[in-house]
This record gives structure tokens, sequence and C-alpha cells, in this order.
């Protein structure tokens, strides 16, 4: 039998030993449920504190169920290590680590290079690589294919290389890893049949499978691109209800009752994470190599970047026009630096600059975040209160809610508060609401 009949029978039989590069908010989850179809998984992580947590059965992703986790290295059925030379046992891997930005908003592609060296140094024949990092369109065909090729293994011959854009969306109730469909793009018919057989192992065959990496990674660029344009327009949408008095939240309730040709989307105080606000970075980087630029998407992250220092302006309109007081001074309690709701990731969190900002206009800022006692910031570490009291509500000339965890109790803090602004939403079923302004 060839590699590709050799490879379909040992995933039929779960003998496929899988690889994940990368065990943070992607490729945990993605290890796990490939464990749970049957397959033995080994994670990869440059960090031991993560290793450590894996091996011992203890979780630090909201997505994974702690009994899974530890059932799953109970059985033998997944294992970390930072031994990167384990990888030459391993049959299917995918390469799930960070890229973000660098100092000058350009793509920082050095972990995925990094990983990809490693799985070159230990590459064999039969084996599928897939790059799952969200990264410009070309990468696997003019980056990852020649590294690898490098080991002098041949790409649709001796080993099978594809792209599957990473769709985590961390705290989403209703849909986990298992849930969401995955898009394969292979180099080559092969290297998508056996990719896509792999992935359909694992989810139940959600498999999508497109003609080639590079529209992979394109749609990846379009989701999140998508999601940027709609999310501007709806800011630009809040800052101009606000001029006239509308609710803002009231017309997108309204505008839902539509059941064609209209997807909410929410206002806030900017975008983070490590997909929206970093992947037309991206996008953008690839064009400029064919002299284009994507008009939509750079007017609407100039609305989005904008609007820490939007929500600035209104908190210190608020206190000047119920107070009498200026920003400069003024107590601010910030609740939530995380980027979203629930969750313990504070990567490019729209919080964070309006905090920044805030500190900039001589503001003494304090901040509760139940999933982020203290974060680090430009080289510098910030504590934050470790438990939302009466007493330090109270002593708030404001308070701020930046991001909406559901494990806030909005009515604790509208009673203790002598002011609040909502970028959320997240009182909007209080009935009292005669000390809070919604952005």
């Amino acid at each position: 039998m060839d590699h590709r009949d050799i490879l379909l029978k040992k995933i039929a039989d779960r003998d496929i030993v899988a690889g994940v590069i990368g065990l943070g908010y992607v490729g945990l989850p993605l290890a796990v449920e490939t464990a749970k179809a049957g397959f033995r998984t080994i994670g990869f992580d440059v960090k031991k504190e993560k290793v450590d947590s894996v091996n011992q059965g203890r979780n630090y992703i909201v997505d994974v169920a702690d009994s899974d986790l530890k059932t799953l290295v109970g059985k033998g059925m997944i294992a970390a290590t930072t031994d990167l030379s384990e990888i030459e046992n391993v049959d299917f891997v995918t390469i799930c680590v960070p890229t973000p930005l660098d100092a000058h908003k350009r793509p920082d592609i050095s972990h995925v290079e990094a990983a990809v060296k490693s799985v070159a140094d230990h590459l064999h024949k039969g084996m599928m690589v897939v790059l799952e990092s969200t990264t410009y369109p070309g990468t696997t065909e003019e980056l990852v294919k020649p590294i690898l090729e490098s080991s002098g293994l041949k790409c649709g011959c001796d080993f099978y290389l594809g792209y599957s854009p990473e769709r985590a969306d961390p705290a989403n109730a209703i849909y986990k890893t298992r849930d969401i469909p995955k898009v394969v793009g292979g180099c080559g018919a092969e290297a998508g049949e056996l990719i896509s057989a792999m992935y359909g192992a694992v989810l139940d065959n959600k498999v999508f499978r497109v003609s080639s990496p590079v529209v992979a990674e394109m749609v990846k660029m379009l989701e999140n691109s998508y999601r940027n344009v709609n999310i501007g327009l709806i800011n630009e949408f809040a800052i101009f209800c606000n001029e006239m008095g509308i609710n803002i939240w009231e017309v997108i309730e309204a505008a839902k009752t539509k059941p064609f040709g209209f997807a909410p989307f929410y206002p806030g105080p900017g975008l983070g994470g490590h997909c929206i606000p970093v992947d037309p970075c991206y996008l953008n980087h690839k064009a400029s190599e064919y002299a284009f630029r994507f008009s939509m998407i750079d007017a609407s992250m100039e609305v989005n970047d904008r609007m820490p220092e939007y929500c600035v302006k209104r908190i210190g309109d608020m206190l000047d026009r119920r107070f009498r007081k200026p920003l400069n001074g003024a107590r601010i309690l910030v609740l939530g630096v995380a980027y979203k709701a629930d969750i313990d990731d504070s990567r490019e969190s729209p919080a964070i600059r309006v905090i920044d900002k805030l500190l900039t206009e001589g503001a003494d800022i304090r901040f509760f975040d139940p999933f982020i006692p203290k974060y680090t910031h430009n080289g510098k570490d910030y504590e934050g209160e470790r438990e939302l009291t009466a007493e330090l509500i109270r002593s708030a000339d404001m308070v701020v809610i930046a991001t909406s965890h559901s494990n806030v109790d909005y009515e604790f803090v509208r009673c203790h508060a002598r002011a609040i602004f909502d970028t959320r939403n997240a009182t909007g079923n209080l009935a009292d609401r005669s000390n809070i302004e919604l952005l």
C-alpha cells in the first residue's frame, strides 16, 4: 500500500498518533477533542507550566472540561512535553502557535517559523502537517512548504501539507471546537483528502474542503474582516445615536427582528483578542504586495481604534455634567479588563487601552476582573482589586463597565455606584437607570 492507503487505514483504525504544537485557546481544546476521538495525542508547548498542568490533568482553558482532561491523562490518551524531538513519533501534527503583530503592526510569524523548523527537523515519510495559526494568505505554500522540504522530503510525495483556519471562540456556550466545521485546504488533492479524513474522524465529518491552502487562509481573513467592518459600522452608529439621544442597543434589538438580511453586531470600547484586530493587518500585509488596500477595512479599523478615546471623552463629559469634576484626579473603577466576557485573556483588550488613556488624563484608576487579578502591559504590572465590595464601588467617582462578565452582580454595582458608564449594555435589564449611561 502507498502512503495514502496506509494513512486512511490508520485513521479508520485510530492508529494515528496526533501532535498539537501550541497548547493555548486553540491547541488544547483541539488536542482534547482529538484524544476523545480515540487518537493518542501529544501536546507540545515551550511553556513548562502549561505542559505540567496538562500532565497533571489540571485544565487552564475555559472551553475544556476539567473532567475530560483528567480522564484522558489518566487513560494515557493525552500527554504534553516541551521536547520537540517527540514530533518524530507523530503521524499528524497541527501548528497552533500565536501570530501577533510587532510594534509597527506588521505580522510576526516568528513562532510559526520556529514551530515549522522543529517539524522539519523531525519530519518523516507519511506525516501530515497542518498549519492552523492565523496568518496572511500564501504562508503555507510560500513559507511553510519550503522549510519542510529543506528536510529533503518532498511535499505531496513524502509528506502531506495543508491549512485549516482555527475558529475558536473562547467561552462561547453554544459552539465549541467539536461543533465548529473545519475548512481544509491541502497542497494537492491527496493532502486535502487525508487531512480532511483526519479532521472528519475527530469532528464527526464537519469538514469543508477547498481547493488549496491559500483559499483556506483567505477564508479566515474574510471571516474576521467581515466582523471588523460590521463592528466598525455599529460603533459609528453608536456614536451618532448618542449625538441624537437614541439608545443604540434598542435600535439593534428592533433590527434583529428582521428574519433576513441582517446580522446583529454590538458596539463596545474597541476591539480585542487574538484575531479581529489583528487579521486585517495580516491581510493588508499581503495586499501591499499587489499595491492594493482594503479601503472598507481601513475605515472600520480607524473607527474601532478610536473607540477607547471616545469612551474616555464620554467618561469626562459625564463627570463634568453630573459632578462638575474633571478627569484629572477623579477615581475611576473599571470593571473588566479581559477582551471579552467570561475569559481570562487580555490580549489587545480595549479595556486596557481605556485605562491607559484615563491614566494619561490623570485619573486615579482601580480595576476589578474576576478572571484577571493582574495583568502586565508595556512592561509594567497592574494589580486588580481582590473583591468587588460596596465600599470599593462607593469610593469611586464613576464605575466603567468595560467587559460584561456574567458573574458580576450589576444590580449590586448600580445600588452603590455614584455613576456608571456601561460600554457593553451589561445593565440593560435593570429597572432603575438614574445613575447609568450607555455607550
